[in-house]
């Protein structure tokens, strides 16, 4: 059986914090510079990362890093 792999969620918080009652890692990252280091940041068992638009923009293409699947909440 394969290890499972864990969701991560980084943005701002009133977007991204009531992603923890789902069992999520939530990053806390409001601007560009928070963005990065909490992309810097995750852990090496996260697959999927759901970012809000704002980092989403934040990270531009280094967001397809290969790594991991990368979902983008809607604006």
């Amino acid at each position: 059986m394969a290890d499972a792999l864990s969701i991560a969620v980084i943005g701002e918080e009133h977007l991204v914090d009531g992603y923890r009652l789902a069992g999520a890692t939530v990053l806390l990252a409001a601007g560009a510079d928070a963005v990065r280091r909490a992309w810097d940041a995750l852990p090496g068992d996260v697959g999927v990362v759901v970012l809000t638009a704002q980092a989403a923009a934040a990270l531009g293409e280094d967001r397809e890093d290969g790594r991991r699947m990368v979902a983008v909440m809607p604006a």
